[in-house]
Parts: structure tokens; sequence; C-alpha cells
């Protein structure tokens, strides 16, 4: 069911670390009413979080670690690997899932290999945490954008286009690769096990680890994904415990995202929250949909988005819009974006076709900037859509940290030239209204 409430204002942020300096002012001249709650940073060295910290979380292997346990009354289904993860700390679900895998699992005196084996009360597990598997694929001198690192964790903005991991026909030059080079990990070959999903985190649910026990490998270090053509900030862990630690509070949805975006048309009403299910579109493998009222039969998952109009943009031809993410589905925002009418601008696959945003931009643009908007709209290769904030409790040291990252130069662009021409457009009707 679609619910769209009116909610309190609410901004960007209070207080963000933001190292990315350099590109503030380029920031400032195209979001004005969003640079000026990124400047209010807390002005800390994105390099001394851990500087002082008195006490350091060892690197733990954890190979052989064993668990021997009943199954205490549970309600409904548990699946196996999510039941194991609840009762070790410290060892990722992927590692879980690749212990169940290799047979190092019984249930009852049984060997189960099937992750997705669902456990009941009275049951006895026994389970061997198996070897760390070796990472799977090739590092490669890829220039990254890093704008935070300590030794338990980095902080990324990826730029739009690139891929986070490995996956068929994208082997090389994804962000993975250029983490393993960056961290002089060994170099060794990927698994070229297919994977759908693209924009959630790894810890969620069963869609996100339903690849081979080897799929964790192809992702060394990655809690969450954006989509190749989204832009942005993304957290990577440098050692287990920290996935772990990380995974848990995606896991929990105690992560802050925000995300800002261009729409094509103006949401209505101006803020609010969407909670519709997300699934596979039935019509097309690779888009999801927002499907109302199918989470109780299996087709979706719950899905909320809260929303904000951040500025109207051409006369009402397009917004820039704040998205605030309370769930981390595959196509989140775009699918909610789609089913409440205002597709992300460059969005294709989503309906924000080059077409449609034209015939909504032409006529509410000065003639003068015509041109040069049917330029950059047909330049425009993907959906304008931005991760700008992310915060989470650091796995090392407790602190609650948060991180922005302006837009880049391409979303800075079009923003601008809608923001100046619509300004141009209203000043010559009001002339001629004269």
């Amino acid at each position: 069911m679609l619910s769209i409430s009116q909610l309190p204002s609410f901004s960007l942020n209070k207080s963000l670390r933001s190292p990315c300096s350099s590109s503030l002012s380029l920031f400032s001249s195209f979001f004005p009413r969003v640079s000026r709650l990124v400047r209010a940073s807390s002005g800390i060295s994105n390099l001394t979080l851990c500087s002082s910290t008195p006490e350091r979380i060892p690197r733990v292997n954890n190979a052989g670690l064993k668990l021997d346990e009943t199954v205490d009354a549970v309600k409904g289904k548990i699946r196996l690997d999510s039941w194991i993860s609840s009762r070790v700390n410290g060892v990722s679900r992927a590692r879980v899932q690749s212990s169940i895998r290799l047979g190092l699992v019984s249930v009852n005196g049984q060997i189960v290999d099937k992750v997705s084996h669902n456990v009941k009360s009275g049951d006895e597990v026994n389970c061997t945490i198996s070897e760390l598997q070796p990472l799977k694929a090739e590092p490669e001198d890829i220039q990254l954008d890093i704008v935070y690192e300590d030794e338990h964790l980095l902080v990324v903005n990826k730029p739009a286009h690139m891929v986070v991991h490995p996956a068929p026909g994208n082997p090389t030059g994804t962000l993975v690769n250029g983490i393993l080079h960056h961290c002089a990990l060994p170099s060794v070959a990927y698994s070229n096990q297919e994977d759908d999903s693209d924009e959630e985190t790894l810890s969620d649910d069963e869609e996100m680890t339903s690849s081979s026990s080897l799929a964790a490998s192809v992702r060394p270090g990655i809690v969450h994904r954006l989509d190749k053509g989204t832009s942005g900030l993304l957290v990577v862990a440098k050692d287990e415990y920290s996935h772990a630690q990380l995974a848990e509070q995606f896991k929990l949805h105690t992560i802050e995202r925000v995300y800002v975006s261009l729409t094509t048309g103006v949401p209505s009403p101006s803020q609010g929250r969407i909670d519709v299910p997300i699934g596979r579109d039935s019509n097309n493998r690779i888009r999801m949909a927002a499907i109302p009222g199918s989470l109780c039969r299996g087709k979706a998952r719950h899905a909320a988005s809260r929303y904000k109009v951040i500025e109207t943009l051409a006369g009402g031809g397009s917004a820039l819009v704040e998205w605030r993410l309370e769930t981390g589905r595959t196509h989140q925002i775009r699918a909610h974006a789609k089913y409440i009418g205002v597709p992300l601008l460059g969005d294709e696959v989503y309906g924000g076709t080059k077409s449609m945003a034209l015939s909504l931009l032409q006529k509410r643009v000065s003639r003068s900037d015509q041109e040069q908007i049917i330029e950059l709209i047909s330049r425009m290769d993907r959906p304008c859509l931005h991760a700008i904030v992310l915060g989470f409790k650091h796995p090392c040291t407790g602190e609650t940290v948060k991180f922005s990252c302006p837009p880049p130069s391409d979303l800075a662009e079009i923003v601008g030239l809608l923001r100046r021409s619509g300004r141009e457009k209203e000043k010559v009707t009001q002339f001629t209204a004269l």
C-alpha cells in the first residue's frame, strides 16, 4: 500500500565530515541550499579518527571456530545461515554460507549444504567455520577517490559508470579491483558467478547471498553497493570483524544514507514517505518494480523511502530531491520515483527517458537555453542520482561518523542550467505580461 505522509522538515545533515573541500566551491555554486549544511562539518581531519584510540580490535581468522548448539524456540521460518550468523560474533554471513556449502555444518547429525535450509526448535546444529576463501579478483592500479581511510575501513566516492565488483561482462576495472591494489592484497582469478542484485546491503537477506560460496570473495570488504550509474559514497571494510559489524548495522537499518537526485517533473506532495514493496519486474528481469500489496504473497519485499523536494527547477519540469532510505532494496529510489510518477532524469530503464525529459523541459526554459538543454539531456547516460551522505558507527571506536561528498560535475552542470534557464523564462513571461 502506498503511504505518502507529510513529514517534518529535514535537511541533509547537521554535522558532517566533509573532506572533499576542494569540490565545495563547485558544489556551493550549484547546490546552495544543500551546501551550507555540508559545510557545517565537524572540521576533524579525515585521517585522525583512530589515532588516539587506546584499544585495537584484533584481526581474527576464526577458521576452525566451532558452534554446537540447540535451536531455541523460534517463530516462523528461520534460515540456517541466518541462525548461525546470529550465534557467532565477528564472522560474516557470506563466510557462514561458505562453511555450509563446504559440508562443515550438520543438523541433527546430518550434513546440510543448503544455506536456505530452515531450522526449527530443538534442532541440534554443529558448525565449523571454514578457512577464509582467497580473493577472486585481480588488483588493478585504478585511481580511487578516497574520502576517509584507517586500518579498519575506507570510505570511497564512487564515480558514475564504475561497477562495484567483478561480474559477467565486467571482469575488470571495478571498485573491488582498485581496492585490492590499494590495500596490497594478493592477486588471483575471480569467480564468474552471475549476480543480479545491484544496490542492496550484502547482509540484508537471501537475495544478496544466493550466489556461490565464492561470491564473498568477489567482493572483498564490500558491505553495500551502488548501481553502476550512481555516484557517491561507499564504505569498504578491510577486515572480517569490521565487515561483520558494518553488515549488522545495515541489517538493522541504522546506517544513515542520503541521496540527491534530479526528477522528471516534481513530486507531489513536496515531501513524504513511500512505503511500497519492491520486487523483480515480471516483464523485465533487470528491472525492479514497486508492487503494492504483494508483500504477503512473497512477490516483493518491504521497502520504504523518505523524500523531500529541495528545489523546483525549470518551472516545474524537474526537481532536486533528497532521499533517505529506511531499507536497502535493489534500485529502491529508482523504482519508488517511477511509482510516484517522477522517474529520475536520465533513467531510461525506469521511464526517465530523454524524450520525456525534453517534452517537460523545452517549454519551460528560455529559448536561448533550449539548444544547450537538448545537448545536455542527449549526453546524459545515467540516472541523475548521487549518494551524498553516509553515516555509521565505526566498528573500531564505536564513534558515530558521517561523511559527505558533493555531486559530480555532470549533475551540477545540468542543475545550474535548469535553475538559470527557469529564472530567465520566468522573467520573460513577466515582461510579456506587462
